[in-house]
């Protein structure tokens, strides 16, 4: 299916089963923090899936591809970044099992039931506000910093969308390990399984991947 494309974006091909993404050339485009995220996630066939902080869709692509889910929601807090993804789905011909919202993810016990998803996946911004490098670009620091929604709140929000005794998958920092397992833990979320990823033997990790 054709889309629209902007002046600044374009199409990647994503090497798996034909799909594609669009991307904005002057926003956040994605890495291998998102690709390593989607193999480690074991969906289970029939499931529901949200995927907080969805950015350009890639993610929610790549489980569609890669899994037999029935439907996964995406959740995107930028108005122009979520119709990015919603034009993604259109290309792929996956409107009718991944949807986008744009909406902030503090919100959605609003807009959710509680225990309604069999899974979660999410690669939140991995910066603190005020620390690190600061772009000026409203949409890279958005992406990378925690401005409007906390570390915290994306484990607290998990805890009331995700079905007992289902999965809670993220992707971080390893700096940030000691908080995410702390918050886990005070949310009712059980570490189960840590991986983590460095780029070359001999190296410290650069990210890590975990399952609760």
């Amino acid at each position: 299916m054709e889309v629209q494309l902007k002046e600044t974006e374009r199409i990647d091909d994503l090497q798996l089963k034909g799909l594609k993404l669009i991307q904005d050339t002057n926003g956040f485009c994605f890495g291998i923090d998102a690709v390593l995220l989607a193999n480690f996630a074991k969906v289970k066939k029939g499931a529901k899936v949200v995927d907080l902080g969805t950015g350009t869709g890639i993610i929610s692509i790549l489980l569609c591809g890669k899994t037999n889910l029935s439907k996964i929601i995406g959740v995107e807090v930028q108005q122009e970044v979520a119709d990015m993804a919603k034009r993604s789905t259109k290309l792929n011909d996956l409107e009718n099992k991944f949807e986008v919202i744009n909406e902030n993810i503090i919100n959605l016990d609003k807009i959710y039931e509680n225990n309604s998803f069999d899974a979660i996946v999410t690669n939140p911004p991995y910066k603190k506000e005020n620390t690190g490098i600061l772009n000026d670009e409203k949409k890279k620091l958005i992406s990378r910093h925690e401005i409007l929604a906390k570390l915290e709140d994306y484990i607290k929000i998990s805890n009331k969308l995700l079905k007992d005794k289902c999965e809670f998958y993220m992707v971080h920092r390893p700096e940030r390990l000691v908080d995410i397992m702390a918050y886990m833990r005070q949310y009712k979320i059980e570490p189960k399984e840590i991986r983590f990823v460095c780029s070359h033997n001999n190296e410290p990790p650069k990210l890590v991947l975990i399952k609760g």
